[in-house]
């Protein structure tokens, strides 16, 4: 039997402002955040005290819930996210946040509750403004392989193979939008925190030598 817990009150995609960035790895959690909020026919509007693009959310079974895409730069992404959860008295429980996570490959994705900011600046922002208790969705975009690089790799658009990867895993975070919505976070772990199963390989195309008629020397004609 699942676990029920607050269901959430506010969503916040991270991600950085601005055309130049709307491709970029670093906007994953903006493309979640655009995706649910059509999901839900919902439109963002700016909001400038709360320093972002706010999506309310209003069904009759269930508390007002808000979507937010921060527009501070995601190094800044905790002035948007305590200036929204004050004003309308969210806790840090009924708070979750979704991001790029370098440490998973595209197509893996982890729903958790608190820990730390594996050097993401926008959760250590926002940990820096709310404190770490609260519920994080990790979207995988792989690793360049060498920290150094980190910075330039964030800021690109993801390969071809890994874009497709990583909107699949968008696509299938959104499809356990009803447990999330209703708190029940035990069985939207189970669903998310699952790998997909990976594709089974094509069968292999006959060889000649087994697909061509062979013929009996018995049947041909005599001259």
């Amino acid at each position: 039997m699942s676990t029920v817990a607050p269901a959430p009150r506010l969503v916040v995609g991270l991600g950085n402002p601005g055309a130049e960035y709307a491709k970029t790895r670093h906007n994953a959690g903006f493309w979640f955040c655009e995706g649910l909020a059509n999901d839900l026919g919902v439109r963002f509007s700016f909001e400038s005290r709360f320093h972002g693009f706010v999506a309310p959310v209003r069904e009759d079974f269930r508390p007002p819930l808000w979507l937010l895409m921060p527009q501070t730069f995601m190094n800044r992404s905790g002035q948007a996210v305590v200036a929204l959860a004050h004003f309308y008295r969210i806790l840090p429980d009924e708070i979750l946040v979704i991001h790029d996570d370098l440490d998973l490959p595209p197509g893996q994705m982890r729903l958790k509750l608190g820990g730390g900011s594996g050097g993401h600046n926008g959760l250590k922002d926002t940990t820096a403004h709310i404190g770490p208790d609260y519920w994080r969705l990790r979207i995988g975009i792989g690793h360049p392989g060498d920290r150094n690089e980190v910075t330039n790799y964030v800021l690109k658009p993801p390969r071809q193979e890994e874009s497709v990867a990583i909107f699949e895993t968008i696509d299938r975070a959104l499809t356990a939008w009803p447990l999330l919505a209703r708190g029940d976070w035990e069985k939207a772990t189970q669903r998310l925190n699952t790998r997909p199963k990976p594709p089974k390989p094509p069968k292999p195309a006959p060889s000649p030598e087994t697909s061509a008629p062979v013929s009996d020397p018995a049947d041909k004609e005599t001259p």
